[in-house]
Order: structure tokens, then sequence, then C-alpha cells
């Protein structure tokens, strides 16, 4: 009997190594998944992905203290119902603590959205309508909260500079130039969607130059993206593959209030500008050429012997204007500003707006059937 049962342990011993030695030669799978190797994973396109993956990766490490959640408080006044608070009270409830007196009574609003870290001593990019009539403003970066001053903001083109209450040093963003983005290039958003932090979407540029939505208001092009922006992205960073900022997260258009592909940020070559002024005058001072634009039609640039209608025409010159001190006339094409494009006449006022007061420009003009290069001088406008 005893001989049976050291057999029967030893047995039991030898099948329990069987079963190790099989489980484990299955790898990391277990009992579950195939044993088989995965021929998607060897493939070449599939390690090309994963180094992009890899890109991504390193852009959300790199913009972990760099982007900031921002909440504001601001105290509004409420008018008190003039029948008093009990009036309603069989129909709404019991009454509420207000008085019966007919004065106004106060009430706490807060909000949120996003902004980024553009200096080291703390000066913040985000929007006009984030900081809005806040009266209080408080930032959050990595867990730790700091308080902000409103610098300046301009409601024409939705920007805002906050500066945070500290001696601490920050790291900020890496700026690139929006007049490179092209349709189809990556675009990631990062920021904080319904109070959700450091939330990081990725997708692509859909549109630029955007203008022709009636929300957008026409005063500034925009970059649309499919990269998913909600409530609270406001303000965030839009990040191309090379982790650079190409824009300010600013808007969408949905009817549900959540996302639905359509997005659109301000371009950050433009935002510099603004954000500058910010910083030095609290307000923004727009550049005046002095120039009435008017749209340039496909047969009057045949007219003129222009390969296309990308420009726009001076159809008028102010007296005593920086436009007619440079030299321009009426019937000009301007074709280009310093080294930007002037697609049309809308692009020729955002340009003319947003160059700083006291900077001298290089002007491309068609004039006579050739090419003619003027400066101007841009002034306050009036």
């Amino acid at each position: 009997m005893r001989r049976k049962r050291v057999i029967a342990g030893i047995s039991l011993s030898v099948i329990a190594m069987l079963i190790f030695v099989v489980l484990t030669g299955r790898g990391a799978q277990g009992p579950f998944g195939s044993s088989e190797s995965n021929p998607i994973a060897k493939m070449d396109e599939v390690q090309k992905l994963q180094e992009t993956q890899k890109v991504l990766r390193s852009i959300h490490d790199l913009y972990d203290e760099r982007v900031v959640f921002i909440t504001t408080e601001q105290i509004v006044k409420i008018p008190n119902n003039p029948f008093g608070d009990d009036f309603f009270g069989p129909f709404f409830g019991p009454p509420s603590s207000g008085d019966k007196s007919g004065q106004q009574r106060t009430q706490k609003r807060k909000g949120l959205g996003s902004g980024f870290i553009i200096s080291e001593d703390g000066y913040i990019c985000t929007n006009y309508h984030v900081v809005a009539g806040a009266e209080k403003v408080f930032v959050k970066i990595k867990g730790k909260d700091y308080q902000a001053d409103v610098i300046g903001s301009d409601d024409r083109t939705d920007l805002a500079l906050i500066k945070l209450k500290t001696s601490d040093k920050f790291k900020p963003v890496f700026l690139g130039n929006s007049d490179d983005v092209n349709v189809g290039d990556w675009a990631i958003a990062i920021g904080n969607p319904f109070g959700l932090s450091n939330t990081f979407t990725v997708g692509f540029i859909s549109a630029t130059g955007r203008k022709d939505s009636e929300m957008l208001g026409g005063v500034q092009a925009m970059l649309q993206t499919d990269a998913p922006i909600n409530p609270g992205n406001s303000g965030g960073p839009l990040i191309n593959i090379k982790g650079e900022v190409v824009g300010v997260n600013s808007q969408i258009i949905s009817q549900s209030g959540g996302n639905v592909g359509i997005g659109f940020a301000i371009p950050i070559n433009a935002a510099k500008s603004i954000l500058e002024q910010l910083k030095v005058y609290k307000k923004i001072k727009r550049g005046f050429f002095g120039i009435q634009p008017v749209p340039l039609t496909e047969e009057y640039a045949t007219e003129r012997g222009l390969k296309n209608n990308e420009g726009a025409i001076v159809g008028q010159v102010v007296n005593d204007s920086p436009a007619e001190k440079a030299g321009l006339k009426v019937g000009d094409i301007i074709l280009k500003i310093d080294n930007r494009k002037i697609l049309n006449a809308p692009d020729l006022v955002e340009v003319a707006g947003n160059t700083p007061v006291g900077k001298t420009v290089k002007i491309l003009v068609w004039r006579d059937k050739g090419e003619l290069t003027l400066f101007l001088t841009a002034k306050e406008r009036p």
C-alpha cells in the first residue's frame, strides 16, 4: 500500500509538470488565444505605423506639463421674483433663501477651458471666451494649482493672454508655422473636454483659410480639423506631427453640442501677433493700410494678364494713408504681402489688421501687366 501511494504521488507530479510545460510553451497567451505567431505584427506596414505611434506617444509626453487646465469664477446678479419666492411655491416647491424685496441676488458661476504655456515665466495663451467676465482665474498644471491674472483679451479674434501669479519657471510649447499647414496634415488636439484633463485626440487638417461659415464671423481665417474637439478644449493647442503648435482650438460646429468632426483653430501665426500686443499694450492696436479692397474676378484677372484671380484689387486709397505714401494706386492688384500670398479681398483685410503698428511690409503689386514692389508702414487703425 505504501508503495502504491508513492508511485501515485510521483505520477501526479509528472502530470503537473507536463501541464506546466504545455502552458508555458504557449507563451503569454495562457490557455486562451492562438498559439500561432501573429502574421500582421510582422508586416512592414505595421512596423512603420508603430514608428508613428511612438511619435504620437512622444508628443503626449512632451506636452504633459505644457498644456493647462483653466477654471474661472464669476459673480452674476440674478433678479428676484417680484411676487416673492413663495409665489410659485405650490407649483415648483419650497421657497428659496432669496429675499422678497425685489432686489438682485448674486450667484457664483464657474467655467472651464484649456490653455498652453508660451513662456518660462508663466504667460499662457487661451481663448477670450474662456476668461471673459471672469473675476478669478485658476490654472492647474500637473496637479498643482495656481491663480492667474488676465493680462489682455480680444473678442474679435477670441484670444486672451493670462499670467500665472508665481515666480516658478515653466516649460513653454514649441511654436510652428501655420502658413505651412496643408490639408491632410496630422492634427493633434490636447485639452480638457468636459473637464477631463489632458485628453489627447488625433485627426487631420480638413481645410485651411476657412472663412465661409457664418459661425466663424469672417474675421479670422481658421484651420479646420476632424481631431475631436469638445467643450472644454477651447484654448488648447492644435499640434502638428513634429510636436509644434500650429493653432489655438476655438470652436466647433455641432447640433448636439458634442464633436461631429468639424472643429476650428486660430492659426498660430495670427495668434502670435495678437499675443505680443496683448502683452505690451493690454489691448489690440490693429494695423491700418488705408486701402479699400475689391474682389478680383477671373474675367478682370485675365484682362489684366494674370493667370488666375488670386489677389485683391485696390478699390480706394485713403488720403494721407500709409497706402498713399507707399505709392499704391486705384486698380493695383495686391498679390503678396511679405511672404504671404493674398488670395482674396478678405485676406488683405486680415493681413492689414494683424500687422503690428509701425511695421514696414513689402507689398508685391501687379500694375500695367507687370510686378512692382512697394513698401508700406502700417499705422494704427482709427
